[in-house]
């Protein structure tokens, strides 16, 4: 006998991780994922993308990820890997379901339906599906008239198409900067930020930063702690990205004014041509389909509590961003989420039977 049937929207990471911490812990999990493949939004990352945290720290909890250890998985290499785990969990994952909007009745659970006219109904849900698909980009005036190409970080792929042009990055984020220094072999860029790029070595004493994280237990340590030992999110580098900055192949400029019809204008008042802008600033959740259940403040943002709702009994979620520690959003961190959130909510459930 189950504890019941857990609803996940969500097949890429979080939602997997999700279905492997309640099938561990005795519900029947349905995962209901809106593309043809449970690997979530990997595929649709840019061609060069290789994951800043090696094997051995990118993996699930006893499914080794295949290849050397202390190697960096490319982007194909971590669709290969969820698509094998999610055979491996021997789960119901229905793919091709896009779910629209869910509701909740105190008796009866919750029911998502389906872009297809189906539903599916649980007795707890988890809201896991990330927020790739909802690419965050600043309001810059005069963007309408720029007649160049403006495009976020989430529709870039490869360096080819920006030959010999003039291109702004704006972010200062890991994606950012290992976009703008690919970019930087064939185009002229410059890193567009707020502040300054702040680094953290990839290796140190000859053992990667992961091995630190895990081993001073600052991996773990919540956002709001870890805000006050670091300001801004450190760009993990070999050396390379520095060395760029500080020869001057990959220039650092703060915040342009505006657009204008073929560039920008920065702030004393220069105009330049350019020939694309490209936004690396981040995602939003995404998560339309709760609109219904109130959980959700004005902003789109889920009201939640370490991923447990505080509006909406027996809801969850993952894939948020610093949900608890530095990384939730992550293959190394997300089912420790996961088991946080399913506990409580077997919790909840125990409550309301009483």
């Amino acid at each position: 006998m189950t504890l019941g049937r857990l609803l996940i929207v969500g097949g890429g990471q979080s939602g997997l991780a999700a279905a492997r911490a309640g099938r561990d812990r005795g519900w029947e999990p349905v995962v209901l994922e809106a593309g043809p493949h449970p690997v979530g939004s990997w595929p649709a990352y840019y061609d060069s993308l290789h994951l800043f945290s090696p094997r051995r720290f990118s993996n699930f909890p006893d499914y080794p990820f295949p290849g050397p250890a202390e190697g960096y998985p490319h982007r194909d290499d971590v669709v290969n890997y969820l698509s094998d785990y999610a055979m491996w969990l021997d789960v119901d994952i229905r793919t091709n379901a896009r779910v629209t909007q869910v509701t909740a009745d105190p008796s009866e659970g919750f029911t998502a339906m389906l872009a297809d006219g189906a539903r599916v109904t649980g007795d707890v849900l988890i809201a896991a599906t990330g927020s790739f698909t909802n690419p965050h980009a600043p309001q810059v005036p005069g963007r309408d008239e720029f007649a160049g190409e403006v495009l976020h970080v989430a529709d870039y792929r490869s360096p080819e198409a920006f030959a010999g042009q003039r291109v702004l990055v704006v972010g200062a984020g890991n994606s950012a900067v290992q976009v703008a220094h690919e970019l930087s072999h064939t185009a002229r860029v410059a890193l567009v930020v707020r502040d300054r790029v702040r680094f953290a070595p990839q290796k140190i004493a000859g053992r990667d930063l992961h091995w630190w994280l895990a081993r001073t237990g600052a991996d773990f340590l919540a956002p709001r702690v870890l805000s006050r030992i670091v300001k801004g999110t450190p760009v993990i580098d070999t050396g390379a990205y520095r060395t760029a900055l500080q020869s001057g192949r990959l220039e650092q400029r703060g915040p342009f004014a505006r657009f204008t019809p073929h560039g920008v204008v920065w702030p004393d008042d220069t105009r330049e041509d350019v020939d694309a802008v490209i936004f690396a600033t981040g995602y939003r959740p995404h998560l339309p389909y709760l609109t219904s259940l109130r959980a959700l403040d004005e902003a789109g943002m889920p009201r939640h509590q370490q991923g447990v709702s505080t509006v909406q009994p027996g809801l969850g979620y993952l894939g948020v961003e610093f949900q608890r520690s530095f990384s939730s959003n992550t293959l190394r961190g997300v089912h420790r989420d996961a088991a946080h959130v399913i506990t409580a909510l077997a919790r909840q459930r125990r409550r309301i039977r009483r």
